[in-house]
């Protein structure tokens, strides 16, 4: 053999045993288990131990007797130690995770919380609701009382006005029958002044009917008396400027007064009996108006009072 061989052949492992060793050793490993098996077996299956008593009424009982004790089992073969195995990293922390009955527990309380602070809102809104409705209650009653207060004096007011208006009628009717009296009265009055006019004029026309004798007083009384042709004067200077055009049913007749100056000139007229249409009076009224002047008596005199009497149907004669 070669030095490079033999350096070469050192370098190299060495070959394992012979397979005998293994073989005997595994078999005795194998009958080990075998026997610590059926040992094992044998300890855990035992028969149970059989026990019978009678019972006695009255009758003294006899002590049970001792009970057997049951062998005491082997002792168990000793186990092959286990290799111990290589060291292993421990495994990182977990993170802290909440315990399941604490999760509840808080969730629990999370929810009642939530519950009482809904029971809270819900009791404050209903106070509030409460507290608007009785206010709203209180304006109602408050706003009927107003209301009910405006309808009474309304009332009150429509009562005084009814019965101020029912006063001021029974006043005016009151008035108007015054009135009424007093028109009559002034009527009267009237119709008295015309009737002692017509009375003194037919005397003064007596007079001057009597004036034509020779009677001492007969000139006097021509002289103070209009003459016979003066009404006709008078109706002719008046008569033109009557404007009339309705018709006026009855013929009544509008007396007016006229008073007038030496001269002729009129001073005032008024009309002392109307004819019952204002119509024809207001008529009468504005001819004497128009007229001014009334013409002079065949002595040259004009009488300073004058009683005229206007009917429509004369207009035409």
């Amino acid at each position: 053999m070669s030095q490079a061989s033999l350096a070469r052949d050192q370098l190299l492992p060495k070959p394992p045993g012979g397979l005998v060793r293994g073989a005997a050793l595994a078999l005795l490993a194998h009958a080990a288990m075998l026997a610590a098996l059926t040992l094992a077996v044998q300890w855990r299956s035992h028969e149970p131990v059989q026990v019978s008593a009678e019972l006695w009424s009255a009758l003294p009982q006899a002590a049970a007797p001792p009970a057997v004790e049951p062998p005491p089992p082997p002792l168990p073969a000793p186990r092959p130690e286990p290799r111990p195995e290589p060291p292993t990293a421990p495994p990182p922390p977990r993170p802290a995770v909440q315990e399941p009955d604490a999760q509840i527990a808080i969730e629990q309380a999370r929810k009642r919380k939530a519950e009482e602070e809904a029971r809270l809102q819900r009791e404050e809104r209903e106070q509030r609701a409460k507290a608007e409705q009785a206010k709203a209650e209180r304006e109602r009653a408050q706003r009927e009382k107003v209301e009910k207060a405006e309808k009474a004096e309304k009332a009150e007011k429509a009562r005084q006005a009814e019965a101020e208006k029912v006063r001021q009628a029974q006043a005016r009717k009151l008035e108007e029958q015054r009135e009424k009296e007093r028109e009559k009265e002034r009527q009267q009055a009237e119709e008295k002044r015309l009737a002692d006019a017509r009375k003194r004029q037919l005397e003064r026309m007596m007079g001057q009917v009597g004036g034509s004798g020779s009677t001492p007083g007969a000139t006097a009384a021509v002289s103070s008396g209009p003459s016979a042709s003066y009404a006709g004067r008078l109706v002719a200077a008046i008569k033109p400027n009557v404007v009339f055009t309705d018709s006026v049913p009855g013929n009544p007749a509008a007396e007016v007064e006229v008073r007038a100056g030496p001269s002729g000139s009129i001073l005032s007229r008024r009309l002392v009996r109307s004819s019952g249409h204002k119509e024809w009076d207001e008529a009468v009224l504005r001819a004497i108006d128009r007229t001014g002047t009334l013409p002079r008596d065949v002595d040259g005199r004009v009488p300073p009072v004058i009683l005229l009497a206007f009917r429509p149907n004369e207009l035409g004669n």
